[in-house]
């Protein structure tokens, strides 16, 4: 049994497919087929139920994934290992992140990050591509992420641990020539009758607002669905609705207005999701020491280094 062969594996079960097991590995997908029909052989047993739509686990095989994981996973440790010894990491570190991340700069944290430990390929899923928070933990359950920046409320499912990192308060923003533009603040139960510009279902800032107007006992339409939070105050402009929009991103304009809402919580967290059935790579483990040193320090604006202490 190669390694080559179990990642072969590990790939096609985590992406229910040879086609994108191939691209995501780099090779063709023949190569996928033949190295996975050599495990079968070496086995002598089927791993994988091969269908026209998808491609599924047999009972062997779900009994191997775990196992193969962990065994990519001490050789990864181990190459990790030499290479510190060497003088530099290598390797890749597969970040799954929300489109904004408020207070928190990505670019300037991955900047320094890449400037440290250039070594290390990153590679970014976002929410959008992943169908929200709850998207983004179900890959790094799968193994499919390293780690990833969610937000979801109450408890994380049980293959991941969450670390609460910042929160910011959800205001409304509004056109200038809203009923509403003039006030100082607006109180939950008077944003009843309106239409919503909004996320999908599954994305924390939606899961946020839709807590906040069931506790307060009031419905409420979404006409409109995005998946850029920048582009929000953009489609509020064109007057398709208002929206509830993360306050340390919204920008300045003469044309809205930004009101905060009492009356109901509408805090925002943000957190780092790591995933608790696999010991995390010195790549993962440098990045977390950044964001921690990052948050420590972010009202100086400096960022440490990478380095694992």
């Amino acid at each position: 049994m190669e390694l080559r062969q179990l990642e072969c594996f590990v790939a096609v079960a985590e992406e229910s497919s040879f086609t994108r097991a191939a691209a995501r590995l780099h090779v063709v997908q023949s190569a996928v087929s033949a190295t996975i029909a050599a495990l079968e052989r070496e086995l002598e047993t089927p791993l994988l139920l091969r269908t026209t739509r998808r491609v599924g686990l047999t009972d062997a095989g779900r009994e191997l994934l775990p196992k193969a994981r962990a065994t990519l996973d001490a050789a990864r440790d181990a190459r990790d290992a030499v290479h510190a010894v060497k003088g530099g990491l290598r390797g890749t570190l597969r970040i799954g992140t929300m489109s904004s991340l408020g207070l928190i700069d990505l670019p300037a944290l991955l900047g320094r990050f890449h400037r440290e430990l250039p070594a290390v390929t990153l590679r970014l899923a976002t929410a959008a591509s992943a169908g929200g928070s709850p998207g983004l933990l179900a890959a790094l359950a799968q193994g499919r992420l390293d780690v990833a920046f969610v937000s979801i409320r109450g408890h994380p499912p049980a293959a991941t641990h969450l670390r609460d990192l910042t929160s910011t308060p959800l205001d409304l923003v509004v056109p200038r020539d809203h009923r509403l533009a003039d006030r100082n603040e607006v109180a939950i139960s008077e944003l009843a009758d309106e239409s919503f510009i909004d996320f999908p279902p599954g994305y924390g800032n939606r899961a946020v607002t839709d807590r906040a107007f069931t506790a307060a006992g009031l419905q409420r339409r979404v006409s409109l669905e995005i998946t850029d939070i920048d582009a929000g105050t953009d489609f509020v402009r064109q007057h398709l609705g208002i929206a509830l929009l993360p306050r340390a991103v919204i920008p300045s304009g003469n044309d809205l207005s930004i009101l905060p809402v009492t009356g109901a919580d509408l805090d925002w967290p943000i957190s780092l999701a790591t995933p608790t059935g696999r010991t995390p790579g010195a790549a993962t483990r440098a990045f977390e020491h950044l964001v921690t040193q990052y948050l420590a320090n972010s009202p100086t604006g400096s960022l440490p280094c990478a380095s694992p202490p």
